[in-house]
């Protein structure tokens, strides 16, 4: 062969090598260190805290929001009311308990968060996941006026700040102010960090609310609007061809109006405004410290906008912030994640597929609970999907504010299939005829701290959603949005069912602090490991008869082994020692000693145990 020609495949041999070692290096890079060791807690922030009872919003406020009802009698909802009982000013209305709790507002806000910091340290929480914070008129959030401003109703003073808004231009950044609620945000950022908390916000970037000024201008203005190319509009007002104006809305509804996307993704318009908040909350004062800025997003929908777009705001992320986290809602199979989970758009979803998988093993499937062995392959078929990288900041949810609580899912086990998602969202809910939304029994708790034992030494980042950790339950949205639990607000008990009947026996409301201590052990015992945080994963006993699971975490000379009795029944276990003599079970706080290089634990019916080994 002539010389030229081995030069040459050398030469391509040589840039396929380069291309796959900085793809690596890529990857390597992209996904920050800080969120493999992270211990996730989700706030709604409407339903965590009322830190200042002066900002409470006004029905005037919450115009815009489903059901458009800014007629009947309305006030800010007692935090410690019954859930499904209606209220003297809901009766007035005479609309059912449905219409009534889409109207409730309950008062949290951001110094609600603030004030309960020093709770999150405690817990044992690294990093807070915002649902939508931005200005908006509903509860949830989703439907934003605006994405340069937290919402006037979060921080402290409503007044001032939306008159101060409104001497501004919605799309020219050089026109934006600081108002009082965008302060107490960053001084929320600060606070965090000075804790060792990260934040991310939820970044909305498919659809706006009907209030968005840019979209209200389209309304009035019609053709001649500045923002007509920002939108998809279908017909337009013309009393000639006798058309009304209609628009392209996410999923059809009303109240969230899509941005308008080509083959590029999201159009400039919109697409620059996204970039220009997105700089303005990750770098507030535009001086290349990143440290009074968020430290990353969760973006909503991910799916519903083209990769390109992706692609071209993590790169800009990226630019501002190179230890950003950008978790993406994607609820679809592993197959569907991978293109998102390259190098070059998002560093983790949110894991729902995890949540599958640990609901079908302690849960069941309507029922049925699948063995240790397909939980096991179920397991490696999801951590073999991605790079390893991915695997370690995904964040491992059990429930969110758009599923059932945990305890509830638990309670409902024999009626509800939570990977089958579509029929899961309407059997899940309460007003579905079989779902039951009474309080967990004993049995029920215990199987809640066995999902979270594995939750909290599996790899990946755990996420919890508030209130999980004192014991609180309810059924899909909107009822997984029940106000937070807290020791110094009495709670009425839990009288009334949805159809406005009332229980044969109260369920009484409050925290509880078994639960709570169960997880801050739990997330204590994460947070000193790096076997847990970052360790190798390794299966060890998968009993199909005696419904056993085991598993091995090691870091250098750090190992911890996890067993799991899945069973109703106590079972002798033996643990292969491996060589060790001596282990410390963490959650009984025993001692083991190996005889017959094993160790032999009596494991109790549904219980997890923790054991560690020290110089041995």
């Amino acid at each position: 062969m002539p010389m030229k020609y081995i030069l040459c495949a050398a030469a391509a041999f040589l840039a396929m090598s380069l291309k796959g070692w900085t793809l690596e290096m890529n990857q390597n890079n992209f996904v920050p260190e800080w969120s493999k060791r992270a211990v996730w807690y989700q706030i709604f922030p409407e339903r965590f805290r009322n830190g200042d009872v002066s900002n409470d919003p006004t029905i005037e406020q919450v115009k815009g929001a489903w059901p458009h009802d800014g007629v009947s009698p309305w006030e800010v909802h007692p935090w410690g009311s019954d859930w499904y009982e209606l209220a003297d000013y809901e009766k007035a209305n005479g609309k059912d308990i449905w219409y009534n709790l889409q109207r409730r507002r309950y008062g949290g806000d951001l110094q609600g968060i603030i004030d309960k910091l020093d709770y999150l340290k405690e817990l044992g929480i690294t990093a807070i996941y915002l649902n939508p914070v931005f200005e908006s008129p509903s509860a949830h959030k989703y439907d934003a006026i605006r994405y340069e401003h937290i919402d006037p109703n979060l921080g402290p003073d409503p007044e001032g700040d939306r008159k101060l808004m409104s001497s501004e231009s919605p799309h020219d950044p050089s026109s934006w102010h600081w108002t009082s609620a965008d302060k107490l945000a960053l001084e929320l950022i600060k606070k965090a960090h000075d804790k060792g908390i990260k934040v991310i916000f939820d970044g909305v970037f498919n659809h706006i609310g009907i209030r968005n000024p840019m979209f209200e201008d389209l309304v009035e203005n019609q053709q001649n609007s500045k923002y007509k190319d920002w939108f998809v509009v279908k017909s337009w007002n013309d009393d000639k061809t006798g058309t009304k104006f209609d628009y392209e809305c996410w999923y059809g509804f009303r109240e969230l109006p899509e941005w308008r996307e080509d083959d590029g993704g999201i159009v400039a318009g919109p697409k620059k405004y996204i970039f220009d908040i997105t700089k303005r909350w990750m770098d507030p004062d535009g001086d290349g410290n990143v440290e009074d800025g968020i430290d990353g997003w969760r973006l909503d929908v991910a799916f519903c906008v083209k990769h390109a777009f992706w692609k071209d705001w993590s790169k800009y992320v990226k630019s501002i912030n190179p230890q950003a986290y950008m978790t993406a809602e994607i609820i679809d199979t592993p197959e569907a994640n991978k293109p998102y989970l390259e190098g070059d758009e998002f560093t983790a979803v949110m894991n729902y597929n995890f949540a599958f998988c640990v609901s079908e093993f302690f849960m069941g499937i309507n029922g049925k609970n699948i063995s240790p062995s397909e939980f096991d392959e179920k397991l490696k078929h999801l951590r073999n999907s991605y790079d390893e990288e991915y695997n370690y900041a995904m964040q491992n949810l059990l429930d969110s504010h758009d599923t059932a609580r945990t305890a509830s899912n638990i309670v409902n086990r024999t009626n509800l299939d939570y990977r089958n998602w579509n029929k899961y969202c309407q059997t899940s809910k309460a007003d579905s005829p079989a779902f039951d939304t009474r309080k967990p029994d004993s049995y029920e708790k215990a199987i809640q701290k066995l999902a979270v034992l594995f939750q909290m030494t599996y790899l990946g980042a755990p996420m919890i959603y508030y209130g999980d950790e004192v014991g609180m339950w309810g059924g899909n949205d909107p009822c997984c949005r029940k106000p937070m639990l807290w020791q110094d607000i009495k709670y009425n008990d839990e009288v009334y069912l949805p159809n406005g009947s009332k229980k044969e026996s109260p369920d009484q409301v409050k925290p509880d602090m078994d639960m709570f201590a169960f997880y801050k052990k739990l997330i204590a015992l994460r947070n000193s490991s790096d076997a847990l945080q970052i360790g190798d994963y390794k299966t060890i006993i998968t009993d199909d008869e005696r419904n056993i699971f085991a598993f091995a975490r090691t870091y250098e000379n750090e190992k911890v082994i996890v067993v799991i009795n899945n069973s109703p029944a106590a079972i002798m276990t033996e643990i292969p020692a491996e060589g060790k003599k001596e282990a410390f079970e963490e959650i009984k706080g025993k001692t083991l000693k190996a005889k017959n290089d094993a160790f032999t634990l009596m494991t109790m019916p549904k219980t997890g145990y923790i054991l560690t080994f020290k110089n041995n």
